[in-house]
C-alpha cells in the first residue's frame, strides 16, 4: 500500500486553492477568495497540508491575540500576571478537504498549529492557543485534545501554552 506524505508549508501561488472543499461554503470561501490577502496584510498567516506542492488536503490560520483575564477560569486566571489582557494565539480556521477526510489529517494539522504557537511563543509571547469552535463536532474535536472551554463563551476554546509545552516536551524524551 502506497503512503501518501503529507507536508505543512505556507500558502503559496502554486497551491490550488480553487480545488478545495471541505463542505462547508465559508471555509470554502475563506481559502478561495480570502486567505491570501489575510497573509499579504499581515492579520493572519495561512498554513497548508498538501501531498504533492499544489493539492491542498487542509490549512489552517494562525494570528496574534490576547484574551481578557477576566474571561479565563480562575484556577488559570491566578497563575498569570494581573494584566487586563493576556497575549495567545488565535488558530483561527481549520479545515480538511472532504477528498482526504477519514486520514487523521485534522489531528495532524493541528498538532502542526500548536507546535508552531510553542515555537513561536518563545519569539512572541503567548499565554495560551485560542480556538473559534464553528459547531459541536469542532467543539468535541478541540476538546478531545484537551481545549477548554471559557466561561460565558462555549465555543471559544483555548488551551494553555505550558500544556502544549508539556505536550512537545514528552514528544522529545
Amino acid at each position: 500500500m502506497n503512503k501518501t506524505t503529507f507536508r505543512v508549508e505556507p500558502l503559496g501561488k502554486a497551491h490550488d486553492r480553487a480545488g478545495f472543499s471541505c463542505g462547508r461554503e465559508v471555509l470554502d470561501n475563506y481559502l478561495k477568495k480570502h486567505a491570501s490577502q489575510d497573509v499579504e496584510k499581515r492579520v493572519a498567516i495561512c498554513f497548508v497540508l498538501t501531498p504533492d506542492g499544489k493539492t491542498v488536503a487542509g490549512f489552517y490560520t494562525l494570528s496574534q491575540y490576547s484574551v481578557n483575564l477576566v474571561s479565563l477560569p480562575e484556577e488559570i486566571a491566578r497563575k498569570l500576571p494581573k494584566y487586563p489582557e493576556v497575549p495567545a494565539t488565535l488558530i483561527g480556521l481549520l479545515a480538511i478537504a472532504e477528498l482526504f477526510r477519514g486520514q487523521k489529517l485534522g489531528e495532524h494539522l493541528l498538532l502542526d498549529a500548536r507546535y508552531r504557537c510553542f515555537q513561536q511563543s518563545m519569539q512572541v509571547a503567548s499565554a495560551a492557543v485560542v480556538v473559534d469552535a464553528k459547531d459541536e463536532a469542532a467543539r468535541y474535536f478541540y476538546r478531545h485534545f484537551e481545549f477548554l472551554s471559557l466561561p460565558g463563551t462555549p465555543n471559544r476554546l483555548f488551551l494553555p501554552m505550558r500544556t502544549i509545552e508539556k505536550l512537545f516536551q514528552k514528544k522529545s524524551l
